[in-house]
């Protein structure tokens, strides 16, 4: 197993402290700040394990301030109710005596019932494509040093878009954004593992689906991206070590923030996760971007 994921799946391992308290720990992926996707993994890691016989089928998350790399977080859970067949739970993410996060979520015992979905766009599959670190290599000749960090860091899943454009250059394009994704390695087959893990790769493009009507990526152009709100909607079970589309759109933005929209499809069609996030969008000026 890559020492990347290896790190990744060791995070969502919290230490309990206490009943229904776990500690948290994070690492550097070269932001200011810990990622989202990380706090959002790990507040639904503490959920589950106060949850028994149910998986989750919702959250609904808030994030209200920068999270310190250097410093633990404290994840508190309430356990909200359980009935019969769902469980509600509310944690609060803490760092340094105060709310960094906050994220309501529910679990339900398997059941069947109706099934329909929207289909799965038309779009070249994975083996076909080039992964990110691969066209940072390609086009290290036009794109600026930061941003060639940015594409040629070390992940723990593979990122394999099918309009590379989007990352790479400058030109107006419509907000829509098609990626493939998988972890770097075959991992257990355990459900909240898994859910876990596509909870931490959902922040991973979303909010930038916002930013390419007008030309611009916050590793190129300086921008402040930060995640507001995140929301997640589990339909089927999910395997985050086969490839996943994430099918993601924008449909507006205004005021300083974006709102996007994403639905995850497996590699034959079936449709896994639908996902919603609002984030704060600021154009610097020109002076503040060196």
């Amino acid at each position: 197993m890559s020492y990347r994921l290896a790190d990744l799946i060791a995070l969502l391992d919290l230490e309990p402290i206490e009943k229904n308290i776990f500690r948290g720990q994070s690492y550097d992926i070269g932001t200011p700040q810990v990622f989202g996707g990380q706090v959002l993994g790990q507040a639904l890691a503490a959920a589950s394990r106060t949850v028994d016989g149910r998986t989750v089928h919702s959250l609904h998350a808030y994030f209200l301030k920068r999270g310190d790399v250097q410093a633990p977080i404290i994840y508190e859970v309430d356990r909200a109710r359980d009935g019969g067949t769902f469980s509600n739970r509310r944690v609060v993410a803490i760092q340094h005596g105060e709310q960094i996060f906050n994220m309501a979520a529910s679990f339900q015992v398997a059941e069947s019932g109706l099934e329909h979905q929207v289909a799965m766009p038309q779009v070249p599959q994975p083996d076909s494509l080039k992964d990110l670190e691969t066209l940072a290599r390609e086009f290290s000749g036009e794109l600026p040093a930061r941003m060639q960090r940015f594409l040629r860091w070390e992940r723990p899943f593979f990122v394999r878009p099918v309009d590379p454009q989007q990352f790479l250059f400058r030109d107006s394009l419509a907000p829509v954004k098609q990626l493939w994704m998988k972890t770097a390695d075959g991992i257990p087959p355990d459900s909240f593992l898994h859910q876990a893990l596509l909870a931490y790769m959902s922040d991973y493009e979303l909010i930038g689906t916002a930013t390419l009507p007008h030309g611009l990526h916050a590793t190129r152009d300086g921008l402040q991206l930060a995640s507001l709100d995140h929301a997640m909607w589990f339909h089927r079970p999910v395997r985050v070590d086969e490839w996943l589309l994430f099918a993601l759109d924008s449909p507006a933005a205004a005021g300083g923030r974006g709102l996007a929209r994403g639905s995850v499809f497996t590699a034959d069609g079936k449709l896994v996760a639908t996902l919603a996030q609002e984030g704060l969008i600021r154009v610097r000026p020109a002076a503040e971007r060196q």
